[in-house]
């Protein structure tokens, strides 16, 4: 290691990075002046010096470690997945109204930001928790800065999460605006709780659900649609179909949360068919490695996957 600043970065508080390693892959590791001797058995020690030399990549290319980090690099390296994590995880994408620089904290993050980039239309299509819809709404936030579009539109069906939440006092948006907190959250923290509201009322952003887009044809626009397993195929092909000159769409959900009606086909789940293999349209997957929330937001989503595996219930099929 250079110096005492990269050491205190790759090692962690308090030696936290260095603990977790010896945790999760068995080798110990002591740090001797600017080495780190590893020791262990054969299989651990390739290991864990395949992660430290990823680590190493990723500090010097400016990006500070955290604990989320280095139990992805260690989970990638483990499956087989080594090389190129320095370079995804390090790219600033865009910066928050604070000046918090915002990365791609996973591989599969990586190649949905390089998607969104180059494609038309992007689905981005896995569990919760993977900053699918974020990211979305980042990338939106990050066009309408560089005058690529001149509106930002985010919409979601308004389908209840298994829930009857009852009579919503108030006007159409006031009933309507629980199903789009997510979206408002995500906007704020890019703009600002001010800038965001005032783009709201010039209608330089426009937050409304889905069946407000009926009829209309969006124009240099940036158009994403969250939640998108609770729309039914009409819905959908209503949606992609809405699509205007200079703009580009974005599609988000997750098959295995399905709130619809039992009986209603999700739309998600028939796109994927549909629209396979047309040039501009790209159906992006994530999986829990890229869950980007508590740890234990994985191992849960993992655990039912195995328990959907075992029964036999296909994903998506409502």
């Amino acid at each position: 290691m250079r110096d005492a600043n990269e050491a205190m970065n790759l090692l962690g508080l308090e030696d936290s990075h260095l603990r977790l390693l010896e945790e999760r892959l068995g080798a110990k590791c002591v740090l001797r002046g600017e080495e780190m001797v590893i020791s262990g058995e054969k299989e651990e020690v390739e290991q864990t010096e395949a992660v430290a030399q990823e680590l190493l990549l990723t500090v010097r290319q400016g990006h500070c470690l955290t604990p989320a980090d280095v139990s992805y690099i260690i989970t990638q390296v483990q499956e087989g997945q080594e090389g190129g994590m320095a370079d995804a995880l390090t790219r600033v994408v865009a910066m928050t109204h604070r000046g918090r620089p915002i990365k791609a904290k996973t591989l599969g993050q990586a190649e949905y930001l390089k998607a969104l980039e180059k494609s038309t239309v992007v689905f981005g299509i896995g569990p919760a928790g993977t900053g699918k819809t974020y990211l979305a709404v980042v990338m939106a936030v990050r066009a309408l800065r560089a005058k690529n579009v001149n509106r930002i539109v985010l919409t979601r069906p308004a389908v209840e999460a298994g829930e009857k939440l009852g009579f919503l006092p108030g006007d159409v948006q006031e009933k309507v605006d629980p199903y789009l907190r997510p979206l408002y959250d995500a906007l704020y923290d890019l703009l600002g709780v001010e800038t965001a509201q005032r783009y709201v009322e010039k209608e330089i952003i426009e937050i409304a659900p889905l069946a407000y887009m009926r009829g209309r044809t969006l124009d240099d626009s940036f158009i994403i649609l969250d939640e998108a397993q609770n729309t039914t195929p009409e819905q959908m092909k209503m949606f992609l179909t809405r699509l205007g000159y200079s703009s580009q769409a974005v599609v988000t959900g997750d098959v295995t949360q399905v709130d619809l009606p039992r009986g209603h086909y999700s739309g998600l789940v028939e796109v994927q068919h549909i629209l396979h293999g047309i040039p501009g349209i790209v159906f992006h997957y994530f999986t829990a490695a890229d869950v980007v929330r508590n740890p234990l937001v994985q191992k849960i989503i993992q655990a039912y996957e195995r328990e959907a595996d075992r029964t036999g219930q296909k994903e998506g099929s409502f």
